[in-house]
């Protein structure tokens, strides 16, 4: 995903038991479910800046699953899906059409909707008949269990993206098996969202798989931007830490308070004076929203190898020599080393510690990070209006507990109906 700039990614045939969230590295976290650690299960997989998005997670069997997103106010549903291959029993391939129908019955019809899934059929070439659901560019011919992806694209008005872009048949194989090769895997999405995707692909050469092939979908949300909100400027009170700083504050502090040791009677007026004197002393914060990097293990020489990367790319975008190039390509190589390096100093570090009194605090810090990076919702957010629409703006969400609060006061309960 990092290396083709995936930000979600379905995954089929998981086979991992449980119904749970992880992270995974490199910041993707993945949300999965299964039953049964020899066959089916689905997992979504998202990038780091869309897991704080994620407002709902439903787990309806091993064969589906789905994840509602909040992103820039415009709601996104990702639905992964495993359909029974050819050879299964007809109520199984009932039961998978049902499921899904329930899922897409429960998003309101302003969302957003992307399904990634393994149908295990074939919609085939040609769309005669079908125009409104698919394009022409399918693979070979249609059979059963591809009539019946494209009578579910009818009931629910998507449409099958992988058919609509025109590709070398290399680009539109999503299964290859020994001299077999055919279309299986493919991205649905509502019909009126269907200009919002500029491209839809077959991803060659990649070996996660040794059958199917990563079917890539490039989709630009048309979103009002909002206004971004100011974030507080906190005074940096960790300071505090360092003997200097904790000095130069007490001092600054009798100062301001006039020379007394014992603190007025007036708590306000004194916690104002505080407030201000550790504003002026240790500094406020800059308001502006950090992104969450891994980077508690940098150090110097980690520094200073990725600052020298960064003015050797430059110098190689204004002078495309030969030179250049591989003085940037030594720089990165040395920049990987100095932060496997340090990485494994800081860890080496962090389990020493560990074993020590001193490190109990790092020790319940990590269990609490790893407890909230098994939850689904990082945040509750938003609430739902009485239809089940997530409402996320100020005024509706105001305007909705308004409603259940006077509702809530206003119910007459059993024992005051029967006197």
């Amino acid at each position: 995903m990092e290396r083709r700039k995936v930000d979600i990614l379905c995954v089929q045939e998981t086979r991992w038991k449980g119904s749970k969230a992880r992270s995974i590295g490199a910041g993707f976290k993945l949300f999965y479910y299964g039953v049964d650690s020899k066959r089916n299960g689905v997992g979504v997989v998202l990038k780091e800046e869309f897991v704080r998005n994620v407002l709902e997670v439903k787990r309806v069997s091993d064969r589906v699953m789905s994840l509602k997103l909040e992103i820039e106010g415009v709601m996104l549903n990702v639905v992964s899906g495993y359909a029974p291959q050819v050879g299964c029993e007809l109520g199984e391939k009932e039961r998978f059409w049902s499921e899904l129908d329930e899922v897409m019955e429960s998003i309101p019809t302003g969302e957003r909707v992307v399904i990634g899934a393994d149908f295990n059929g074939h919609v085939g070439e040609g769309n005669t008949g079908d125009e409104e659901v698919m394009g022409k560019f399918g693979v070979k011919e249609r059979n059963l269990e591809g009539q019946m992806v494209v009578d579910f694209a009818k009931r629910m008005d998507m449409g099958v993206v992988n058919t609509y872009f025109q590709k070398r048949e290399e680009h539109r194989v999503t299964y290859k098996s020994g001299g077999r090769s055919t279309q299986v895997d493919y991205i649905l999405c509502r019909r009126g969202n269907l200009k919002e995707i500029s491209d839809c692909k077959v991803v060659v050469g990649e070996s996660v798989a040794r059958q199917h092939r990563m079917v890539v979908c490039r989709m630009t949300l048309m979103v009002c931007k909002k206004k971004r909100s100011e974030i507080e400027k906190k005074t940096k009170w960790w300071k505090l830490k360092k003997e200097e700083c904790c000095e130069e504050f007490r001092q600054k502090l009798r100062q301001a308070l006039g020379g007394q040791v014992v603190l007025p009677d007036d708590w306000e007026s004194t916690a104002d004076v505080i407030r201000e004197t550790g504003r002026k002393v240790l500094g406020v914060s800059s308001g502006r929203r950090k992104e969450d990097k891994e980077t508690w293990w940098w150090n110097e020489e980690v520094q200073d190898s990725i600052q020298r990367k960064r003015l050797a790319k430059k110098k190689w975008d204004m002078d495309r020599t030969e030179e250049n190039r591989q003085e940037y390509k030594e720089l990165q190589r040395r920049v990987k080393r100095e932060v496997s390096k340090a990485k494994q100093k800081a860890y080496d570090e962090l389990y020493t510690r560990l074993d020590t009194r001193e490190g109990e605090k790092d020790l319940y810090r990590l269990a609490r990070q790893r407890d909230r990076d098994g939850k689904d919702v990082q945040q509750v957010r938003v609430i739902k209006d009485r239809d089940g629409r997530v409402l996320t703006s100020e005024e509706s969400v105001q305007r909705r507990w308004k409603e259940y609060f006077e509702e809530l006061m206003n119910e007459e309960n059993e024992r005051e109906k029967k006197e």
